[in-house]
């Protein structure tokens, strides 16, 4: 028949055919019926709470200490499963935990009194680690190994470890207040340090900042002022480029028109030419003939005159010499004229004057007129023994004229009757 078990189980076969006994952990097997027997063991983990009450340590001084194991049969280990076997088969697990529990605790107990409070205490890795390996080494003797022991708690009625502790916290306390005045006075040393470090980086950085501000400004300043020279310059040229360019240009367009209009008065001139030729082949009557000759040498002149004209107009700056040289030559009559006629007032003296006199008394006589061409509507009243109508009004102008002899003698001294009747009066 055959049996079974899992991974936390062990089978052990004995009987016929079976010496020493078979020994299975997790698997299956054929038994037998009769012949042979099969018998069953845990490999399940234990949990035990190691606990001593009350040890007195190496000084004298009880405490009490729990501690936690992990233990179980070594199912893989053939040897150990075969002392696990021959001192545990048949018994529950319970039974198992006791005897190691009791095993755990004698040794724990074994170790506290070789050690003192402070060294369990404050080294309980050290305690664990002792403990761990002097059970280890009994509990393989009877198949079991121990997985893992934990020291749990370690305490005292005698407040030993509270004493110890209030000590250790002054001692701390104490520690932690030098080391903190300690570390203020090492941190205040290095902050005005670091200050004092800073604010020698800062100045310095400023100088180099300074030094190369003023390196940049230079540089700066002698570059504008090149860029700006040679701005200057190209403009200044650019400039005069185009200046002359558009002089150039203007001097063209001047003279493209001169041409134009000089190109233009002479096909004006040809034209008057093709047309008299026209009239004198075509043109029966030569009276008929010379008087449209005429009208058509007429129509040239005057759109002669108008393209000069506009000639003239187009090219008024290139006659600007021209026009300032007749200028000054006018003046230069009109100053000739008036010293020929200051020289002729002198031959002729009162002469001279009454003769100025004389060619403007039509012009006197126009302007005395003038209101009355002037008034639309004139009212004349008669008394009885006077003109009337135009008569009147000619003898107004008339009466106005044979006063002015009396006037000219009154403002220049001249008597115009005496200085007509004398010889060598200049007409």
């Amino acid at each position: 028949m055959f049996y079974t078990c899992g991974p936390n189980e062990a089978m052990v076969v004995s009987g016929f055919g079976r010496s020493p006994p078979l020994m299975i952990a997790g698997g299956r097997v054929f038994v037998l019926p009769c012949v042979q027997k099969i018998q069953r063991i845990a490999l399940n983990t234990l949990t035990l709470n190691v606990k001593s009450d009350k040890v007195y340590t190496r000084h004298g001084v009880p405490i009490s200490v729990t501690g936690i194991a992990q233990v179980k049969i070594q199912g893989q280990n053939k040897e150990m499963l075969a002392t696990a076997c021959q001192m545990f088969m048949g018994k529950s697990e319970a039974e198992i935990s006791t005897i190691a529990l009791e095993t755990l605790e004698g040794h724990q107990r074994a170790i506290i009194a070789h050690l003192t409070v402070e060294e369990i205490y404050q080294d309980r890795m050290k305690f664990s680690e002792q403990v761990f390996k002097v059970a280890s080494s009994d509990l393989v003797n009877m198949g079991i190994g121990v997985v893992s022991y934990t020291l749990k708690d370690v305490h005292d009625d005698q407040d030993y470890l509270h004493s110890l502790g209030k000590a250790r916290t002054a001692q701390v306390q104490k520690d932690a207040r030098i080391g903190e005045a300690q570390y203020k006075r090492d941190s205040v040393m290095r902050e005005a340090h670091a200050m004092q470090e800073k604010v020698s980086a800062q100045y310095k950085n400023e100088i180099e900042m300074a030094k190369s501000q003023r390196d940049y400004e230079l540089k700066k300043a002698a570059y504008d002022v090149e860029v700006n020279t040679k701005k200057a310059e190209s403009e200044m040229a650019y400039q005069l480029q185009v200046a002359k360019t558009k002089q150039r240009i203007e001097e063209e367009k001047m003279q493209i028109q001169v041409v134009e209009r000089t190109q233009q008065i002479t096909l004006q001139e040809q034209e008057i030419t093709r047309k008299e030729k026209e009239l004198e082949a075509k043109v029966k009557k030569p009276a008929e003939a010379e008087k449209y000759r005429l009208e058509r040498l007429a129509e040239a002149q005057r759109l002669q005159l108008i393209m000069e004209a506009e000639a003239e107009a187009e090219s008024i700056k290139m006659k600007g010499d021209a026009e300032a040289f007749a200028v000054e030559a006018k003046g230069r009559a009109e100053a000739e004229q008036m010293t020929k006629k200051a020289e002729a007032f002198r031959q002729y003296k009162d002469g001279a004057m009454v003769d100025m006199l004389l060619e403007k008394l039509p012009l006197m006589a126009e302007e005395i007129s003038k209101p009355l061409l002037s008034a639309k509507k004139i009212t004349m009243v008669s008394s009885g023994g006077s003109e009337v109508g135009v008569a009147k009004l000619t003898g107004e102008v008339l009466d106005i004229m044979t006063r002015l002899p009396a006037a000219v003698e009154k403002l220049t001294g001249v008597h115009i009757s005496q200085v007509v009747g004398a010889p060598g009066l200049v007409h």
